[in-house]
Parts: structure tokens; C-alpha cells; sequence
């Protein structure tokens, strides 16, 4: 088994419970690693035998550009494409952060982790 790791790709968009966020939307930071077995590719060099982290940062966009009231729902529509569309993931973990949130205080992320297996 091996891991592939996405850190921090920054994403703005519009998720949240309050107007502002819906219409101004927020800046958000998704790190994900999924667990896979690399070693074909690490022998083979051959980009058709593991996971093309390219199709896993585009499912990141696509599913982040979908507007969601909770970060728990956009977490799991990530790793429930990441399953359905990569047959040879075993394991995801996804953190999704809402940078700067609006919560009353000086905080600089509020994030949810969700770990999923096949």
C-alpha cells in the first residue's frame, strides 16, 4: 500500500449557513490522501498504473464549485467520487478548512476530517 497526498489547494467558494457567505463566499484549503497500492507504478513508471493526482485535484474543484451549508457534506461528496470514479483507492481522507471564518473571533480555519474506506 502507498499514499498519495494533495496539500493545500486553495479554493474560493461560496459554502455556509449565513447570506454573506452564500453571496461573497470564502477562501477554503482541501488536503486529501488517499491510500492505494503504488507498487505496479513504482516499478513500471507508467502513469495508466496508479492515480493520476490530476483527476483528484479536478474532483476537488468540481465538487468545492457545488455550494453546500456544511463543510461535512462537501468532505463526503469529495471522497464518494473519489470511490466511484478510482476503482484502485482504498482509503480517503479529506480535510476540507473555511479560511478566516465568520465566527466571531480571531480564528484561522475551522475544518472537518472525514475518513472514508472501501
Amino acid at each position: 500500500m502507498g499514499k498519495i497526498r494533495l496539500k493545500n489547494v486553495r479554493i474560493h467558494s461560496n459554502h455556509g449557513c449565513l447570506k454573506e457567505e452564500m453571496l461573497i463566499g470564502s477562501d477554503y484549503r482541501v488536503d486529501l490522501e488517499i491510500s492505494t497500492d503504488l507498487s505496479q507504478p513504482s516499478i513500471s513508471d507508467d502513469l495508466s498504473e496508479t492515480v493520476d493526482y490530476v483527476h483528484l485535484n479536478n474532483i476537488i474543484k468540481e465538487e468545492m464549485g457545488v455550494r453546500s451549508n456544511l463543510l461535512e457534506h462537501v468532505a463526503k461528496r469529495i471522497s464518494d467520487r473519489i470511490f466511484k470514479e478510482i476503482p484502485q483507492v482504498m482509503e480517503v481522507e479529506v480535510e476540507v478548512a473555511k479560511i478566516n471564518p465568520p465566527i466571531g473571533g480571531d480564528v484561522e480555519s475551522v475544518a472537518v476530517i472525514l475518513k472514508n474506506q472501501r
